[in-house]
């Protein structure tokens, strides 16, 4: 009985953090991806989906894989120890996930600024055209 509790309490805990994670994150990164796209408002919302979706599959599948740890909680303490330690992997893989895309948004950020930063390609006569020509 204590297993089957475990894993319903596992489940219900790391999918809905989960869940809330991801949302908060869709909700919030919305901004940093407009920053990153230069203000292009279908792009940041198309990456900003595709990296929800990525994420949720990402993070529930590895909450599937992580369901079973082989052992079987004999106890409470034993069911809360186990809870943790599941829990507590979850919550670092989704930090993880966290970081990694906050780290690839800063790069396509830092890249963006550094093209409108490239000399010749912001004055009136160059407008348009990324090569520094003009457009005749």
């Amino acid at each position: 009985m204590l297993e089957i509790m475990t894993y319903v309490l596992y489940l219900a805990i790391s999918l809905t953090v989960t869940l809330w994670v991801g949302s908060t994150l869709h909700r919030n990164g919305r901004i940093f991806l407009l920053d990153a796209f230069g203000g292009n408002g279908q792009m940041a919302d198309s990456v900003n989906q595709l990296l929800r979706v990525g994420f949720y599959l990402l993070n529930i599948g590895f909450i599937a894989l992580f369901l079973n740890t082989g052992t079987v909680p004999e106890t409470a303490g034993g069911m809360v120890r186990m809870l943790s330690w599941q829990i507590g992997a979850v919550l670092l893989v989704l930090g993880g996930v966290h970081f990694f895309n906050m780290r690839n948004i800063a790069g396509m950020r830092s890249k963006a600024m550094r093209k409108q930063e490239e000399p010749g390609l912001n004055t009136p006569s160059n407008a348009g055209n990324r090569y520094g020509g003009s457009l005749q």
